[in-house]
């Protein structure tokens, strides 16, 4: 597996991504167009054998002094492989920002598990964040050496 900047060339993969991991919530296909090509955005893509597996895109916003995780997702057929936890970090190294926040559903033990493990901490609590009305988690880490 190897983790490689991503581009709008990568729209077909990462829509279908999308789709496999957050049927309720896959982003529309403009925001996918936007999160590939808005400048200052990180993105990039894990890869196995040619084909996309994850993709993680961190959203820096200066007026926060944070990035934000606008998503971060890997396919379930490769899940548990430590694949999830690479994306986060290699997003973390690509920010200039003291802080790197996300959102997380309230439901996903396993997503806040890993993130608790990375440094994560809960700072706020989103109510009916999203489609289907669950409450998100929202998460912070402050990044050394930032």
């Amino acid at each position: 597996m190897e983790i490689q900047p991503a581009s709008i060339r990568d729209l077909g993969a990462l829509r279908r991504l999308e789709n496999v991991c957050f049927e309720k919530d896959a982003w529309p296909l403009l925001d996918l167009m936007a999160v590939l090509t808005w400048p200052d955005v990180i993105r990039l893509k894990a890869v196995e054998n040619g084909e996309m597996i994850g993709f993680v895109a961190g959203d820096p916003r200066f007026s926060e002094g944070a990035s934000w995780v606008a998503t971060i997702a890997v396919d379930p057929r490769y899940q548990r492989r430590g694949i999830g936890r690479a994306l986060l970090r290699a997003c973390e190294e690509k920010t200039n920002l003291p802080r790197m926040r996300l959102t997380v559903r309230i439901s996903n033990e396993p997503a806040i598990a890993l993130y608790e493990k990375e440094g994560y901490r809960s700072v706020d609590i989103w109510r009916r964040y999203y489609n289907d009305g669950e409450d998100g988690i929202v998460m912070e880490k402050r990044l050394p050496g930032k």
